[in-house]
Order: C-alpha cells, then sequence, then structure tokens
C-alpha cells in the first residue's frame, strides 16, 4: 500500500488488505495495529493465537 499515514492501520476483512485508519467500517476489520506492516500480519497472528489456544485446551482435557 503506498498510502503514508502515521496514524493507525487495520485488516480489512472484506477486502483482505491493510487500510489506513480511514477505510471501511471497523466491524469488517482488524485493529487498530500501529504499523502497515503489523496490520499486514494481523491474519497470521490470529491463526498463530488460535492454534496455541487450542492445543491448551487439548493439554487440560488430558
Amino acid at each position: 500500500m503506498s498510502v503514508v499515514s502515521e496514524g493507525q492501520w487495520w485488516f480489512c476483512l472484506r477486502h483482505m488488505r491493510v487500510e489506513p485508519d480511514k477505510g471501511c467500517p471497523n466491524k469488517d476489520r482488524m485493529g487498530p495495529y500501529s504499523s502497515e506492516a503489523e496490520a499486514a500480519g494481523a491474519l497470521q497472528r490470529a491463526e498463530d493465537r488460535n492454534k496455541a489456544w487450542d492445543e491448551a485446551d487439548q493439554d487440560e482435557d488430558d
């Protein structure tokens, strides 16, 4: 994304891309993040956390 902003960044779940503060409604986005790069990793970070939580739940069930 070529938009330069010192504000907050979001990952839009509707368009599957990083957006600056002005973009789609927050209900369609993950964030805010402090940088464009951090927002770009939102889906991977969520996947990693979900996996860790699932593994923790499995450990508790054992």
